[in-house]
């Protein structure tokens, strides 16, 4: 997991009293990890780090690659996850890697336990809070379910609140008590982009806004909506990259756990 040696030495001064073990955890946080063949190296500490252990990216990485990655990290983290992942992929993946669950809409493949139906064991929440996550539109699902699935399996409870775009605004006001109960909300939408800004002007906590690359010739693969968004009058709203709903995820699972430790009174 580390290098042998590097850490010998650091765990020598701790106990020699030369450094303090809270100097040598920020140290630990910076130095280890672990190569995987001749293609990649896992960061085993990003969850000392960041709160969040790291995650594959799917495109562009070969199944054996990926299944490789995927059997050094759960050796080390309780999360292991791939993301952008076909459905072709994971039949490829499937015989490699034992307890692999796919969720296809968010097109994600997490090792889980699994029960005696060979069933994934839901995610359980082991923060507090609440994330909503809403879908303008039922073509912008796929990038809706990656912020939900992805923050579901970092320990977050999830709401979701699908097909509320702005073309049918009674549909998102019908939700309107539901919405406001959440403590973040991830808000995907693609055409213009409008619905963070309405969701924005309604509720009293962070929103979370994610353009997709869903509508015509002139959204422009979702340039459209994300100038939208980065230009809404609503204040409160942040805005991530075109069809990043992991990215939204991570965010707002930062903010909570940020929330979390002023409260506790912790040391930021």
């Amino acid at each position: 997991m580390t290098q042998p040696t590097t850490l010998k030495d650091l765990l020598t001064a701790v106990s020699q009293g030369e450094i303090s073990p809270g100097e040598a955890l920020t140290q630990l946080k910076y130095f280890a990890y672990e190569p995987v063949d001749n293609f990649a190296r896992i960061d085993h500490h990003r969850s000392l780090r960041t709160g969040f252990p790291e995650v594959i990216w799917g495109l562009g990485k070969t199944p054996t690659q990926i299944a490789k990655i995927m059997e050094t990290m759960r050796r080390h983290t309780p999360i292991v996850m791939a993301t952008r992942i076909e459905p072709e992929v994971y039949a490829q993946l499937q015989p490699l890697v034992s307890g692999l669950h796919y969720y296809e809409m968010a097109r994600i493949c997490a090792v889980q336990a699994k029960n005696e139906t060979h069933q994934p064991y839901p995610p359980v929440a082991q923060y507090p809070g609440l994330i909503g996550v809403l879908s303008a539109g039922t073509a912008d699902l796929p990038v809706a379910e990656e912020a939900a699935v992805t923050a579901e399996l970092c320990g977050f409870q999830v709401l979701r609140f699908w097909d509320v775009g702005v073309a049918g605004i009674h549909r998102l006001l019908n939700h309107r008590q539901e919405i406001a109960a959440a403590d973040v909300l991830i808000v995907v939408a693609g055409m213009e982009g409008a619905l963070p800004s309405v969701v924005g002007g309604l509720v009293d906590c962070p929103v979370v806004a994610v353009p997709t690359s869903i509508g015509y010739g002139a959204s422009f693969n979702g340039l459209a909506a994300l100038l939208s968004m980065l230009n809404s009058c609503a204040a409160g709203i942040g805005v991530v990259n075109i069809d990043n709903g992991f990215g939204a995820a991570i965010l707002a699972g930062q903010i909570l756990r940020t929330a979390t430790k002023i409260k506790a009174g912790e040391n930021l």
